[in-house]
């Protein structure tokens, strides 16, 4: 996925003007540490273009839903990121072929979720996990996002980890 929408008047507040926008939306990415690096951020009239090498694909949707969670933000481009690929463990040559993985045991993406008028955390993680006492999972997959389990508010966009 190469785009992420946002409603541009909801987030966090961090800047004042558009001059700001590069450096606080960088610091911000940076603070929260995702799992990016050689981070490049480019920000015009309320779309950001995120640049740099991702850990993960859950590393460079955080990375999008930080930068799209900040009011201002419309759009979140991530075309120019990358994942690093995982390491390929060296087989022996006497040792039979590795079997491939199959699709149905190839990792589920992660899903985001836009917070609605009347949602908690318990609310949500008893729609996706099927009980309310595991919001401590998505508080902490969000943590850059929301500061305070308590405290979400309608439009914000958040990370619903695997189970």
């Amino acid at each position: 996925m190469d785009l992420f929408g946002f409603a541009k008047d909801v987030g966090r507040r961090l800047f004042n003007t558009e001059d700001d926008a590069v450096d606080k939306i960088r610091e911000l990415i940076e603070e929260n540490n995702p799992g990016v690096t050689n981070l490049g951020v480019e920000y015009n009239q309320g779309i950001v273009s995120l640049s740099g090498e991702c850990a993960s694909s859950a590393a460079m949707q955080q990375c999008a839903l930080l930068a799209g969670n900040v009011q201002g933000v419309a759009d979140v481009y991530v075309n120019r990121m990358t994942v690093k690929a995982p390491a390929t463990p060296v087989q022996s040559p006497t040792a039979p072929p590795a079997a491939a993985t199959p699709a149905a045991q190839a990792e589920p993406a992660e899903q985001t979720y836009v917070i609605k008028s009347g949602d908690t955390l318990g609310k949500i993680a008893k729609e996706f996990y099927g009980k309310a006492s595991a919001y401590m999972k998505i508080f902490e997959a969000n943590r850059g996002i929301i500061e305070n389990p308590d405290r979400i508010y309608p439009e914000q966009t958040i990370r619903i980890p695997r189970d």
